[in-house]
């Protein structure tokens, strides 16, 4: 009987972290493919993304004053001394790796945000062992960089190269690998009390927008204000699909959030990061599935009639045989998305 409560207890904690590596998967696949849409239409992804922490703030709000009601307790809040010193370096960190990763959209392909982005793994390593939450072992470098090597083997063949995408994925790699490791010490501070990831989503949100507008007012502020598809709108319904695609995102990015904090509060920040190498795997799958691609051609074929696919057994990247097709077809289409919609 000894040897099998710790057996019981160890098979316990290991399926509760294959369902929160579950949860995570699908918000976060679900949220990859939605931003590579969202952008090729919408050309503002740090306004996508300041809307979609202004969602998750206000979700993380009703989620606190709901369990503060059925519980009757007060829920957890930070001095701003504490507050501007244990969550800013956090919220900025979190802006950054969000902003950047999303704003990457606008000139790379999922297969070369995948490829990129694989190398989160190795800075969360690096920042884990300098501060000291890991201890540094052989096995788990060798570990951590197989797997990351052969991930960008996997999909090295099968890109096409943008260098300020590739620096834009890159940056928000090295600051994710900051990302995380700060993360992991927020959440298991027993000090701060917030190990509830409702509670420090709440806290990082209002940070992070500020973190965001600077870079937003910089290089969309003019951009936005002039287009017709926010303030300068001519049909509410087309304004009205816009701000809905957005909030769904926000929904997306408050489910994601959630689960990412669940798991690195129970487990730890590499964990996170080896479970979203195989995560970019299943992307990367997807991505090339043919139900995947052949929706992709009715959607750029407006008289659902899609023109044939070239190269199809030759071309290794299958996400990316509609714009070596019909490059000029495809980018028409996906800008006029949303004004054929107001139309429709």
């Amino acid at each position: 009987m000894g040897r099998c409560a710790p057996d019981v207890a160890f098979v316990w904690r290991a399926v509760l972290t294959l369902g929160l590596v579950l949860l995570y998967y699908c918000f976060s696949i679900g949220i990859t493919f939605y931003n590579k849409w969202l952008t090729k239409s919408f050309h503002f992804p740090l306004f996508m993304t300041m809307l979609h922490l202004a969602v998750i703030f206000l979700f993380s709000a009703l989620s606190r004053a709901l369990a503060q009601c059925s519980s009757h307790r007060a829920r957890v809040v930070l001095s701003w001394p504490d507050y501007l010193r244990r969550v800013a370096p956090t919220a900025l960190a979190t802006a950054l790796d969000v902003g950047l990763s999303n704003w990457s959209f606008l000139y790379i392909t999922v297969s070369l945000y995948t490829m990129t982005k694989s190398s989160a793994v190795l800075f969360i390593l690096i920042f884990s062992l300098i501060f000291k939450l890991e201890e540094l072992r052989a096995a788990l470098v060798l570990v951590v960089l197989l797997i990351a090597g052969g991930l960008f083997m996997f999909t090295y063949k099968s890109t096409q190269f943008n260098i300020e995408g590739f620096a834009l994925v890159l940056g928000a790699s090295f600051i994710g690998g900051i990302r995380w490791t700060l993360t992991q010490m927020l959440l298991q501070k027993a000090e701060l009390g917030l190990q509830n990831p409702i509670d420090t989503m709440f806290h990082l949100q209002p940070l992070m927008f500020l973190g965001l507008f600077p870079l937003f007012a910089v290089f969309e502020g003019l951009h936005l204000s002039t287009s017709e598809k926010i303030f300068r709108f001519q049909d509410t319904g087309l304004l009205l699909r816009v701000l809905g695609s957005l909030f769904l995102g926000g929904i997306l990015a408050f489910g994601l959030g959630f689960s990412e904090f669940l798991l690195v509060s129970r487990t730890s920040s590499l964990t996170l990061s080896i479970a979203g190498i195989f995560k970019e795997v299943c992307t990367l799958l997807l991505a090339a599935h043919p139900l995947h691609i052949a929706l992709k051609a009715l959607h750029a074929r407006g008289d659902g009639a899609p023109k044939p696919l070239k190269g199809l057994g030759s071309n290794p990247d299958l996400e990316l045989l509609l714009r070596s097709s019909q490059p000029e077809d495809e980018d028409n289409e996906e800008e006029e998305y949303f004004v054929a919609q107001g139309q429709q």
